[in-house]
This record gives C-alpha cells, sequence and structure tokens, in this order.
C-alpha cells in the first residue's frame, strides 16, 4: 500500500485501505496487479488517468508510422513506365516508406521469371546506396516479391546556412553604416568651417 505522497504504508486488508482512501477524500487505484501481494496506491483517479491520457497521446504524436507501398511492374515494361515507377520508389523511400515492388506475371509468362528478377535487381542496382534490400527477389504465384526499405533518415535542411545567411546580412548592415559614417563625418567638417567663414 502506497499514499498519496509516495510513501510506504505496508500490507493491509482492502476494507481497511478503502477507508484510508475514504478519510483523505481520495480513490484506491491498483497500479500493479500482477505483484504478490497486488501494490495499491491511494491518488486523485481522475487526475492521475488525464495525465497518463496525455503522456500516451504525446507518444503516439512523436511516433514515425511507416507505411508499405506498393510498386506494381509487368516483364514487357518499358524504359520510360520502369524510369516513372523508380522515381516513384525513390519518392517514397525518402519519406521514409518501405516499398514492396512486384513484378506480375500473366499466362505463360511465368516460365520467363528470370525477366522478373532482372527487373526488380535492376531497380535496387539504380535506387544505390540509398536502399536496403530487406527482402531479395521471391517467388509467390503469379508474383515476384522484393521489399526495399530506406537506408538512412534523410538529413533535415542544416540551420547553419540559415544563421549564416542572416549573420552575412548583419556584417552586410554594418560595412554599409560604416561606410556611411566617413560621408557624414566630412558633411559635418564642411557645415562648420562654413559656420566659421560666417561668423
Amino acid at each position: 500500500m502506497i499514499d498519496e505522497d509516495g510513501a510506504q504504508l505496508g500490507i493491509m486488508p482492502p476494507t481497511q485501505a478503502l477507508m484510508l482512501a475514504e478519510e483523505k477524500g481520495l480513490d484506491l487505484v491498483e497500479i500493479a496487479a500482477t505483484a504478490n501481494p497486488p501494490v495499491c496506491r491511494i491518488m486523485n483517479s481522475g487526475k492521475f488517468f488525464y495525465q497518463q491520457a496525455k503522456r500516451d497521446a504525446e507518444a503516439r504524436k512523436h511516433q514515425r508510422h511507416i507505411k508499405i507501398k506498393e510498386v506494381k511492374f509487368r516483364p514487357k515494361v518499358d524504359e520510360h513506365d520502369f524510369a516513372f515507377k523508380r522515381r516513384n520508389v525513390e519518392r517514397f523511400l525518402l519519406d521514409g516508406n518501405k516499398v514492396k515492388s512486384l513484378v506480375i506475371f500473366r499466362g505463360r509468362e511465368i516460365v520467363h521469371s528470370e525477366i522478373g528478377r532482372e527487373i526488380l535487381n535492376r531497380l535496387a542496382v539504380e535506387l544505390g546506396d540509398t536502399v536496403l534490400i530487406e527482402s531479395p527477389p521471391r517467388q509467390e504465384g503469379n508474383t515476384m516479391v522484393q521489399i526495399l526499405a530506406p537506408k538512412k533518415e534523410v538529413a533535415p535542411a542544416k540551420p547553419k546556412a540559415a544563421a549564416a545567411k542572416k549573420s552575412d546580412g548583419k556584417k552586410t548592415g554594418e560595412t554599409k553604416k560604416a561606410a556611411g559614417e566617413p560621408k557624414k563625418a566630412a558633411s559635418e567638417a564642411k557645415a562648420a568651417s562654413a559656420a566659421a567663414k560666417s561668423e
């Protein structure tokens, strides 16, 4: 048994624990049901469950959900279509998703399964170092499947570049200001000499 301040109250029967909680105007919450004996705590259950829900929501917000995108090829895929689909695969990988690339065979095309393997191998080779082959080409009925995953996270735009531009802007402003100061001093000197002559 634990009280609202976290102090250990020792082992006691449930009725006594409930009475203690009621005296303090709080709730008795079982926090470790599998322990022997079970552990209970005196607390404000409404506040506790609200804070727990808030923590869970915050944790979910920072989770990255990886999706598996599908890209389908045919054994007789033409060059333009292959290039277009390869660009799609690149985009999916850059977004941090996995890609399931399929070659679908129809009828007697299944006899030439090596064509499908060549297409999937070519795709992996052309994507280069940005891709990790999670599952190499394998035959599944009338389709050949390969699963690709991004090798590393895409680095975000470096804030240093923006900071450098900002500091350059400040320097430029300071230089202009410094350049303007001699002109200002010269005009002030001219005005002073004109005033002396008039006197």
